[in-house]
């Protein structure tokens, strides 16, 4: 009797040790992993379409999505990240140049709108009557602005070296995803049941894809209409713009930073009627990306809170790195898609 159970203890030790053995291992990959899951998951109806129009060469077919996603998210990061390190120093002196600059007078339209706009020139004058203060706090902030500006960068960098690895791991994972799918779906059918497995399977990935849409082609969408608007209006760099516009579209109001940044620049330089363009052009186009096409892709993340959303982009940052822009929505989109599927089947079995 003491045989069998010092056998049984055994065992569970031997596999506990595998289990955490192989955790260490696979940890500092995790969120590539992840990342990678995530990609393939939410691609994989395109994936098998083009599978078969190849004639089912799977090889030949992951190929391509991999060179794919190198062209649509590491090139755009990558060039982020690029202009960041590269350009931060310039960014900081045309601060400091626009603020030594003023005070300046607004536009004689602005002064011209009827009710507010002598009360805006008031309050603009005023802004800047202590303007000796203003330009101190400047040079002060300059050099951490500066470093952060750098160390954003960077992130982007270790970001890209992640996102490299993710892809190189979805090579695989496309070339032998109906393997592996096999494998989850025999694993959640154990542990869930038959239908129930398949469900919870079919929610999560309804959950990843509505992210992932909502996320990423929100991303390059705002990228692309961003570059349109640079390339119009004639800012300089619009390519890397355009870049730093995919990368801080996961961030609420993030490319407003850039195309009002623009404006800016424009108008420093006399050309008021290009910055009003670009003003014009940013929230009613590249913003609007974001407010009509964002939830409408969205929805089919189980109408994922933007609450969540944002929760997911900043915890994921720190749990994950600068990957973990990707990978936080996706997992909390999971769960909370999960979470209404088991309170909606717990109501339905309360009512029978």
């Amino acid at each position: 009797m003491d045989t069998i159970r010092f056998e049984q203890y055994a065992r569970v030790a031997g596999v506990a040790f595998l289990v955490i053995a192989c955790f260490l291992i696979i940890r500092p990959f995790l969120a590539a992993i992840l990342f990678a899951t995530v990609l393939c998951l939410s691609t994989w109806p395109a994936f098998r379409w083009v599978r078969d129009r190849l004639g089912g060469r799977n090889t030949v077919a992951a190929l391509l999505f991999v060179l794919v996603m190198l062209l649509a998210i590491a090139l755009p990061v990558a060039l982020a990240g690029f202009s960041l390190v590269t350009h931060s120093a310039q960014a900081i002196d045309f601060v400091k140049g626009f603020i030594d600059r003023g005070p300046f007078e607004l536009p004689a339209w602005v002064k011209a709108l009827p009710v507010v706009g002598a009360s805006i020139d008031e309050y603009w004058h005023q802004l800047f009557g202590n303007r000796d203060e203003i330009v101190a706090l400047a040079k002060r902030l300059a050099e951490p602005a500066k470093g952060l500006l750098v160390a954003a960068g960077s992130a982007a960098g270790e970001g890209l070296l992640y996102i490299l690895l993710a892809i190189f791991m979805a090579f695989f994972f496309y070339r032998d995803g109906e393997a592996a799918g096999r494998m989850v779906r025999d694993g959640m059918a154990r542990l869930a049941g038959g239908e129930q497995g398949a469900a919870v399977l079919a929610t999560a990935q309804s959950a990843i894809r509505g992210v992932v849409y909502g996320l990423i082609g929100t991303a390059l969408a705002q990228a692309a209409v961003a570059l349109v608007g640079f390339l119009i209006a004639g800012v300089p760099g619009a390519m890397a713009l355009s870049a730093l516009t995919f990368v801080l579209s996961f961030i609420p109001m993030g490319p407003a930073v850039l195309w009002g940044g623009a404006a800016a620049w424009l108008y420093s330089n006399g050309e008021t009627g290009w910055a009003i363009f670009m003003l014009a052009y940013g929230f009613f186009v590249i913003s609007s990306v974001d407010n009509f096409i964002k939830p409408i892709l969205m929805s089919r993340a189980g109408n994922l809170s933007m609450l969540l959303v944002v929760l997911g982009v900043f915890g994921g940052a720190v749990a994950f790195g600068f990957i973990g822009i990707f990978v936080g929505p996706t997992l909390l989109a999971v769960a909370w898609s999960l979470l209404n599927a088991w309170l909606k089947a717990q109501q339905t079995r309360e009512s029978v």
